[in-house]
């Protein structure tokens, strides 16, 4: 980064001046620059990664884009190349390759920063002395072999017992309304029916 930013002013301001203000000492830059004007003088990690570089790209385009890490590692020792399976991890992150997913990528929260966030009406003490004081509203989702389910509960605060529950295959809030289970009793939280 600091190198970056000699080698892009150093035509304007000179690079003694930029090193001196850096604290970075001149043969510092001189030696990046050369390693920069002749690639035998980098490091042999850094000479060893392009080569590394080209036979990842060549497996993953060869693969259609399909294979991570995993199978492109494999695929290089199946050639013979003698590589650890971090450093195709770094080399991939770096180059920006990436291995497909199975299933498609579920959205559980879609925000909207125009929107108020509720009030913390308990101030995040969840102590009660007695039940139907305080009820706890939880959605979430259950990953299945036959897909997302959502799962929304009301929780008692003082029992730690579920009053109702509800699930459904989407998030919507019409296939997600609940009846409560519990009566009505005196001094409890406002119900909701429908």
């Amino acid at each position: 980064m600091v190198m970056g930013f000699i080698d892009a002013h150093h035509k304007d301001l000179g690079i003694e001046p930029i090193c001196r203000e850096l604290a970075v000492a001149p043969s510092s830059w001189h030696e990046h620059a050369a390693r920069l004007a002749d690639a035998s003088k980098r490091s042999a990690r850094a000479q060893r990664d392009d080569v590394l570089r080209a036979q990842i790209e060549r497996a993953h385009t060869a693969s259609f884009g399909l294979y991570g890490t995993r199978k492109i590692w494999h695929q290089l020792r199946r050639e013979g190349t003698k590589v650890a399976k971090c450093t195709v991890e770094r080399l991939m992150r770096a180059m920006g390759l990436a291995g497909i997913r199975r299933g498609k990528k579920t959205i559980t929260t879609v925000s909207n920063p125009k929107v108020l966030c509720p009030l913390d009406k308990v101030n995040r003490a969840f102590k009660v002395t007695r039940p139907n004081a305080l009820w706890v509203v939880d959605f979430t989702y259950v990953h299945t072999w036959a897909g997302f389910v959502y799962v929304a509960f009301v929780i008692d605060a003082f029992a730690r017992a579920s009053l109702a529950g509800r699930s459904a295959p989407a998030p919507r809030p019409a296939s997600c309304s609940m009846r409560w289970s519990r009566r009505s009793m005196p001094g409890g939280p406002a119900r909701r029916t429908g």
